[in-house]
């Protein structure tokens, strides 16, 4: 099964582009947009074959994630079922006979860290929310975690210290999520690999020097990790600010 997880950074505009040939040409079973910045029926998703589970913000143009699916779900969510948290179209969970798909935005904590307190309730509030599904059936969380969890994963690591995305408390927040029980798959496979991103800045020529950062995941239960097949961060496809990231799995 091959799942595909892609921040489009607007849905309208990547349709523009090359996305209908994308899916055409990786045809996953599964994959999860988001900042989709569209509510469903704005323009017209033309994929046969596919089924489409939206989450959009309330406010127009902003955030929003959608999954599409060629197997029907056994159900479907939209966010947490939190007041606070659930206004801004972040997460399309999709429970499947063997698994959960969490299709995730998480907040971005904003410049001079405007949003970290919020960024901070909202990580506390989504380990309860897919630990609570875990303790049912096996989850896969997928998309942009708006975190670079180690040195590792961004060029620049010590001007960035400060900056968000790369404070020490979303690190740690993404440290926790891993160790109440889920696995990084492209770390899984890839543990020390270096100058692979999933998001470059459209200042600087960011992408063509590949000043980038990886912030979008495939996280898994660890009780699938002997089922992983393959991670891949499709770092040559373009349309976005980010690139899609890829999941095979038994």
């Amino acid at each position: 099964m091959k799942l595909i997880s892609w921040n489009v950074n607007g849905l309208r505009a990547v349709m523009k582009k090359n996305f209908f040939e994308f899916v055409e040409a990786e045809k996953p079973d599964i994959l999860c947009l988001q900042e989709t910045k569209m509510q469903e029926g704005q323009a017209d998703v033309d994929l046969p074959g596919y089924h489409q589970y939206w989450c959009s913000a309330e406010k127009k143009g902003y955030s929003g994630t959608l999954t599409l699916t060629k197997e029907k779900p056994l159900s479907v969510s939209c966010n947490m079922g939190i007041d606070k948290h659930d206004h801004e179209g972040r997460i399309v969970t999709l429970e499947f006979p063997e698994f959960y798909s969490v299709n995730v935005y998480v907040p971005n904590s904003q410049n001079e860290l405007a949003r970290l307190d919020y960024r901070m309730e909202w990580e506390e509030d989504f380990l309860k929310f897919v630990k609570e599904l875990e303790n049912k059936k096996p989850v896969i969380i997928c998309g942009d975690m708006n975190v670079a969890h180690k040195e590792i994963d961004l060029k620049n690591p010590k001007t960035n210290r400060k900056n968000a995305g790369f404070t020490d408390e979303e690190r740690e927040k993404m440290t926790a999520l891993q160790e109440s029980g889920f696995t990084d798959t492209f770390r899984y496979f890839y543990p020390d690999k270096e100058g692979m991103y999933s998001w470059w800045s459209f200042r600087g020529n960011a992408r063509a020097n590949n000043t980038g950062w990886r912030i979008d995941y495939f996280l898994v239960s660890e009780s699938l990790n002997d089922r992983l097949e393959s991670a891949q961060i499709l770092m040559d496809v373009e349309g976005s600010d980010h690139c899609p990231v890829v999941l095979e799995i038994k």
